[in-house]
């Protein structure tokens, strides 16, 4: 098994739900459940232990259409949510930039997206779940039953049992479509003021980067806004079909030549003026779905990506010096993106989120002179007051881990005892 960066479980077993279930005290060695391995880090994964293959648990159980409360096992994709609930007027309240996740992997990272400044992260819009533990038990958890490990089971990373099924609220619309607007910048100083302005009047905000932009040109980029779509009687326009990438080259194909063509051509591909229009859903939540196995595109290394949340305080002089960073470390960062996050808590114990900006990066594995930049941005992040994202994670230190996240210690503590991952040893290791 791999995560979607192409790091490798060693030595794992893949372990079958429902023989687990039936008997979770068998198995010698840790376990963890398992998804469709989006996760770009070692979160999901588990040398020489367990791997659950959560995916084997793919039932949608129910779905009331007037109320928009949907009970699915945990391996179902969002994907599949999706094409049950869209036809019938209902959208998922919180998406993350793929619809290639598992709701249990939606909910064990707490995932976030454009419209976290509204809605919040998964977890929020997540009515109750069944987590299943090491000991046979299998507990109901939500805000009244189980309130603790409910906490601690969302953004938990799998490490508190199993989840199998979880009862989620969805949210009305009235079409499939988006009312989308994207606005040129030509600064980091414009990108707030677009960003503040536009959190106030639309749901769903995101920016581009151009990280190879420097001089008069640094922190140019693109800001995307956009809102549900109100019906209309016209036909809606339809997605264009996802792409194979079909192999993986023997050299990554993401360098600064290739990223340098692909930055000019993306940005001059953007209208020159603000004006709203009617897309659909996909191409606008879910730009890289368009093209399968896009990872592979990274070459055999693979990829590593990083994001962290910094305060609003020291956001802007902080997203800065990384981008700077970056750029004068030579190396090629393809998805850049940077949003604001609300104040709006969520109920994880581990969740990624606070108010604030978030900036993602992420780079072709070219051994230590990325993970020396990667260190770099770390530290950059934490002397600003932020954290770094865990399941985005491949590397980080247990030192950045603990500054990230001071209260681990309380989440520990709900950890189930036959549970673990390489990212958890990794960062219990210091």
């Amino acid at each position: 098994m791999r995560s979607w960066g192409g790091l490798r479980s060693q030595g794992s077993v893949l372990l079958e739900p429902a023989d687990w279930l039936a008997a979770p005290a068998a198995q010698d060695a840790p376990v963890l459940a398992y998804g469709n391995g989006r996760s770009y880090g070692d979160s999901c994964l588990n040398d020489g232990g367990g791997l659950i293959a959560a995916r084997r648990l793919g039932r949608i159980l129910s779905f009331d259409a007037t109320s928009g409360v949907m009970v699915c096992e945990a391996g179902v994709l969002l994907d599949e949510v999706l094409a049950r609930a869209v036809p019938l007027g209902w959208f998922p309240p919180v998406t993350p930039g793929t619809c290639f996740v598992t709701i249990g992997g939606a909910l064990a990272n707490d995932v976030h997206g454009k419209n976290h400044h509204r809605a919040g992260t998964f977890g929020r819009h997540v009515l109750a779940f069944e987590l299943a533990r090491s000991d046979g038990t299998r507990l109901s958890c939500s805000p009244a039953e189980n309130a603790a490990l409910f906490a601690a089971t969302i953004g938990g990373m799998g490490l508190t049992g199993l989840v199998t099924q979880v009862t989620l609220q969805m949210m009305k619309i009235e079409s499939g479509e988006m009312l989308q607007e994207a606005v040129r910048f030509e600064g980091l100083e414009r990108f707030f003021e677009i960003a503040a302005e536009s959190d106030a009047t639309h749901d769903y905000t995101v920016a581009w980067i151009d990280s190879l932009a420097g001089g008069r040109n640094f922190g140019r980029g693109v800001f995307f806004r956009a809102n549900h779509a109100p019906a209309s009687s016209a036909p809606p326009a339809k997605a264009a079909r996802a792409l194979p990438f079909p192999l993986t080259p023997p050299v990554s194909l993401i360098n600064r030549l290739t990223l340098s063509a692909f930055n000019a051509l993306y940005r001059g591909a953007q209208p020159k003026t603000a004006e709203p229009r009617r897309i659909p859903y996909r191409p606008f939540f879910y730009p890289l779905d368009r093209v399968n196995n896009w990872n592979r595109a990274y070459g055999p290394k693979g990829l590593r990506q990083f994001q962290c949340a910094v305060p609003m305080a020291d956001a802007r002089p902080a997203v800065e010096e990384m981008l700077r960073r970056t750029l004068a470390a030579g190396e090629s960062s393809f998805l850049t993106v940077l949003k604001l996050f609300g104040d709006v808590p969520s109920p994880g114990m581990m969740s990624f989120p606070i108010p604030g900006a978030t900036l993602t990066l992420d780079f072709p594995h070219r051994g230590e002179r990325t993970l020396k930049l990667l260190d770099e941005l770390d530290r950059i992040a934490i002397s600003a007051g932020g954290r770094v994202n865990p399941y985005k994670d491949a590397r980080m230190s247990p030192a950045t881990f603990a500054a990230s996240f001071p209260h681990w210690r309380d989440f520990s503590r709900h950890i189930d005892p036959a549970f673990s991952s390489d990212f958890w040893r990794r960062v219990m290791a210091g």
